[in-house]
């Protein structure tokens, strides 16, 4: 499926996809939740083309997921910094998720790459449904229903 069919979807998954599907999409993102704002950084980090980055960062700017920010060091021309957005911010979750899921399916020796703790207690943490109550749920005790926006719709 095509970008503009998935950004079209009534599936919220599909219309994400639409946004972050691209090849290294979530890398870059992986990159900024840990910091990382300039563009040579990025590109220095991942070894990705200057010109697929650019396309990625363009289209994460577009989605409300990172805004382009000018600055200027000293004696240089004007360059650009991408930040995550509050929306960019919320897909740390998504990023643990993929990483716990890879840690748990696709393991390396020695073990993790990262580890995600609570800054004040160190404790380590991990993603997990938790329902209105802050209770945890498993994930086979969660249920996908349809909706009445899309009632005979569920899936791409």
């Amino acid at each position: 499926m095509n970008k503009e069919k998935l950004l079209a979807n009534p599936c919220s998954i599909a219309r994400c996809l639409g946004v972050m599907g691209e090849r290294w999409t979530f890398l870059i993102l992986r990159e900024a939740v840990d910091g990382t704002t300039r563009f040579a950084e990025f590109r220095d980090a991942l070894g990705i083309a200057s010109d697929v980055l650019t396309e990625r960062l363009t289209n994460l700017v577009e989605h409300g997921v990172m805004v382009r920010e000018a600055y200027r060091d000293p004696g240089h021309r004007v360059r650009y910094a991408y930040k995550l957005t509050p929306a960019g911010r919320e897909l740390h979750v998504v990023l643990g998720a993929l990483q716990m899921w890879g840690d748990e399916h696709l393991p390396r020796e020695p073990g993790p790459t990262i580890e995600r703790r609570v800054r004040a207690t160190d404790r380590p943490v991990h993603v997990a449904f938790i329902d209105d109550r802050g209770r945890e749920i498993d994930p086979d005790e969660v249920a996908v229903l349809r909706t009445t926006a899309h009632p005979h719709y569920l899936g791409a």
